[in-house]
């Protein structure tokens, strides 16, 4: 009888939780769905740090999609205030040895990841797969979570970046463009991030790729730099960074990428 109950009682609370799916969340779950388009709280990044170089891969077409992503009407960057007075100090680190900041992305809209989302699900759709993403079948993305429903970028304290050498008046060599899908974007990728060394150790790539001494050198660069800041890294990308204290970690912004 006890165990009739039982059976019950779940069939019951899974009919409640099907019909009122919100309600039966877990607080960790809810606290992560806070969606605000107040925008009083962010900076235009080149506000902060006036001599950023920006290339907003999603306001253009070169990106993995291929076009221009929902909701960047502008090619601007913007921040949270704290997250733009940190990178200044990156900035100033980097200035003194001769490099200047690039920018890639900063804020994103929760827009523009649902785009994102879209454009995994159809699978034909493989135009930019030549350049962002050769060794992968294009129906492991999500699986692999190279894309997905929720984004550090959407909470606004996140930053895809890369280092300009001033002396050269080029960007310096990473070894491997933004948004590379695959292990040699990884920071570990022929070397160790938490001591700088490189080993050359390629077997992680599908393909037999590899960097120079060099390559992860610079990376490191960018790396010692953001983390000396507040900054923390991703590891699986070299190029992103979200700040440690990020003042907003559980809201998802929703206003559109423009001059604020």
């Amino acid at each position: 009888m006890k165990k009739t109950n039982l059976w019950f009682s779940v069939a019951v609370l899974a009919i409640i939780c099907g019909t009122f799916a919100t309600s039966c969340q877990t607080e960790s779950e809810e606290s992560i769905v806070n969606p605000t388009e107040d925008s009083s709280q962010f900076v235009t990044l080149t506000t902060a740090v006036p001599d950023a170089i920006l290339e907003i891969r999603y306001f253009g077409t070169y990106n993995f999609v291929g076009s221009r992503i929902d909701s960047y009407l502008q090619p601007t960057a913007l921040l949270t205030r704290r997250a733009a007075d940190s990178l200044r100090a990156v900035s100033d680190d980097l200035k003194a040895q001769g490099y200047r900041l690039k920018i890639y992305d900063a804020y994103r809209p929760q827009s523009a990841v649902d785009h994102f989302v879209r454009w995994a699900a159809d699978l034909a759709d493989t135009a930019m797969k030549p350049y962002f993403y050769p060794d992968l079948d294009k129906s492991v993305l999500f699986e692999q979570e190279y894309i997905m429903e929720k984004s550090g970028h959407t909470r606004g304290s996140t930053v895809d970046l890369t280092i300009f050498d001033m002396r050269t008046e080029k960007e310096v060599d990473m070894g491997g463009t933004f948004d590379w899908f695959g292990p040699e974007s990884h920071p570990d990728f022929c070397g160790n991030p938490e001591t700088g060394e490189y080993n050359g150790d390629n077997s992680a790539s599908p393909a037999g790729r590899s960097i120079t001494a060099e390559q992860f050198a610079n990376r490191m660069i960018l790396r010692r730099a953001m983390l000396s800041h507040g900054f923390k890294p991703l590891d699986s990308e070299w190029w992103h960074f979200t700040l440690r204290d990020e003042p907003y970690p559980d809201t998802y912004f929703t206003f559109p990428v423009q001059q604020l």
